[in-house]
């Protein structure tokens, strides 16, 4: 049989990893999410505008939102597709559109991941719009080009109790 004190930490072990787990789907769904939200109502500010001068004005501001120019960020054609995209879907709103702008994510998303990152990521924690609960789930790696706000020296999971409750 086992003691209380040890089902009760082998249930919160378990509890923990599963909310770790939920966790981590949410951050990477709502930085996705939000990335989205961001393009269509950037966009939306510039549909007043001919195609290429939206997509050129969506494009950089997020490089800038991203302290990034189109000179040291890898995926600027695909950032442009996407701003595309968005742009066609809310001047002519329909399944074709749709498409097109899931098909520009999925491209964007699959150079971040051949590249060893993840449009999550990217957005967590380079967006000057990323949400500070993204950075306590999976801290951005402590190097200048991230941003401050998303970077922990540990995760809400590694943090555990204070070295004065251990002793």
């Amino acid at each position: 049989m086992t003691d209380f004190t040890t089902e009760l930490h082998q249930t919160a072990e378990a509890d923990i990893a599963a909310a770790r787990e939920a966790a981590l789907r949410a951050r990477t769904t709502h930085s996705r999410a939000e990335l989205m939200r961001h393009m269509m109502l950037t966009t939306a500010k510039s549909t007043h505008e001919a195609r290429g001068e939206s997509i050129r004005l969506v494009t950089d501001e997020w490089l800038d939102a991203w302290q990034r120019d189109r000179t040291n960020y890898p995926y600027v054609a695909l950032m442009e597709a996407l701003a595309g995209a968005c742009y066609d879907a809310l001047t002519a709103p329909g399944t074709p559109t749709d498409r097109a702008v899931r098909d520009a994510f999925a491209a964007l998303e699959h150079a971040c991941n051949e590249h060893g990152t993840t449009l999550a990521d990217e957005m967590a924690w380079r967006s000057g719009c990323s949400h500070a609960w993204w950075g306590d789930v999976h801290p951005a790696p402590d190097e200048p080009q991230y941003r401050a706000q998303a970077r922990r020296a540990q995760s809400l999971w590694q943090r555990g109790c204070p070295p004065e409750c251990l002793g």
